[in-house]
Order: structure tokens, then C-alpha cells, then sequence
């Protein structure tokens, strides 16, 4: 079997958003490619979403996996278009590229806010007792969908934008619970008053166009 081939790799979590601390891990994101002749055999069979943990947590999606929930919305799968580069290769800048032609305003609010409530509920179960790094998740997720609704993008680097002041307090847990759920419940509010404005159209032709390319010049 022939080895796959890594064409990007990102920086996510806190280190990404401007809001690590002493304690903070390194998190990464990548897209591989599987040569395509093993996608072609009888008994194909591979890994879609391939993870690896320890002092440095990785997640990585091979690209058809990974374009398939782009044009899902998947905010972790949006958040990997971009973040901070790592390593790139031409094939991986392409594909950041098609960041644009991959999300659907629709969706896009379903799959944010859906997160969203999964981090809330995690919150609220004080899951690993660590309800402020949900509540951060929570806050965040919601405040990048309202971005992408208004600008077609949203910001990475949260710790550095308006709201950053009040992320920065959550994760330090000076807000009440109630007062994380009021704030999410306003981003909630806000978030759906921007769909009603939105006009971006993605462009699933394009992002489709790509990945066949690429299917044939991983075929040799």
C-alpha cells in the first residue's frame, strides 16, 4: 500500500485563538490524500478522519472526507480553511482557496449552532470539569457564525477582536453560567437575523472540479 500524503496542516485551539496560557497544548488540523489507485481496488477500504494524542493533539481528514463536510458547513472543517498554516503544498493551498465555494449560509447556521448547543450542554455537565474551556467553545462558535453571516469569513485569532475581552473573562471564570447562556442566546438571536440577510452561494461545481483533478494526479 502506498503512503498517503499530507498537502496541509494548521495551528487550531487556544494557541490559534489568542488565548493559551502556560498550561496550553498545541493542536493541529491536517488533509491528507490517499493515492488513488488504493480508493480504485475491490476491497478499498480507508481511514476518513484519522487522530493521534499526546503533548501534540492531531486530526486529520483525507480530502474527500474533509470536502465532503466543507460543503456541510462543519465549523471545525470551515475553521481548518483558515487557520494558521503549518505546512502547505500547492494542492493544499488550492484547496484553501475553495473556502468560499464550500459553505452554505442555511447550513452553515445549522451546523454552528448545533455545535453549539453541544458545547452548551457540555457546559452545563461540567463535562471533565472543565466548564469554562465549553463555555469559551460555546461563546466562540456562536460569535463566528455571526461573523461568516455578515463578512463571508470569521476571525481565528478571537482573542484579538471586539469580543475577546469577554472570551478571555468566561475562560477565567468570571462570568455566571447564566450570564454564558444569556450571551449565547443574544449570539443565537443575532446569528439568525444575519441568515435572513445573507446572500452568499457556494459553488459545489467548483469544489467537485478540484477533487477530480486531484483524484488523477494522485492516480500514478
Amino acid at each position: 500500500m502506498q503512503a498517503s500524503h499530507h498537502i496541509l496542516k494548521v495551528l487550531v485551539g487556544s494557541q490559534a485563538h489568542g488565548l493559551a496560557g502556560p498550561e496550553s497544548d498545541a493542536d493541529y488540523r491536517s488533509v491528507f490524500v490517499i493515492p488513488t489507485a488504493e480508493l480504485l481496488r475491490l476491497d478499498a477500504k480507508y481511514q476518513g478522519v484519522r487522530m493521534s494524542e499526546g503533548d501534540e493533539d492531531e486530526t486529520s481528514w483525507e480530502v474527500g472526507r474533509f470536502l465532503s463536510l466543507a460543503v456541510q458547513s462543519h465549523p471545525l472543517i470551515l475553521e481548518t480553511f483558515l487557520a494558521p498554516i503549518v505546512s502547505i503544498d500547492q494542492w493544499g493551498t488550492e484547496l484553501r482557496s475553495l473556502f468560499s465555494a464550500c459553505w452554505e449560509p442555511e447550513r452553515a447556521y445549522e451546523a454552528f449552532t448545533g455545535y453549539a448547543v453541544n458545547q452548551r450542554k457540555k457546559l452545563l455537565e461540567k463535562k471533565d470539569s472543565r466548564p469554562a474551556k465549553y463555555a469559551v467553545a460555546y461563546v466562540r462558535v456562536l460569535h463566528g457564525l455571526c461573523e461568516l453571516l455578515a463578512t463571508g469569513t470569521f476571525t481565528i485569532r478571537i482573542g484579538e477582536t471586539q469580543i475577546g475581552e469577554t472570551i478571555v473573562k468566561i475562560k477565567a471564570g468570571a462570568f455566571s453560567t447564566g450570564q454564558i447562556i444569556d450571551l449565547g442566546e443574544g449570539l443565537t438571536q443575532e446569528a439568525t437575523r444575519r441568515l435572513t440577510l445573507c446572500t452568499h452561494h457556494p459553488d459545489p461545481e467548483i469544489v467537485n472540479a478540484f477533487l477530480i483533478r486531484l483524484r488523477k494526479a494522485f492516480l500514478a
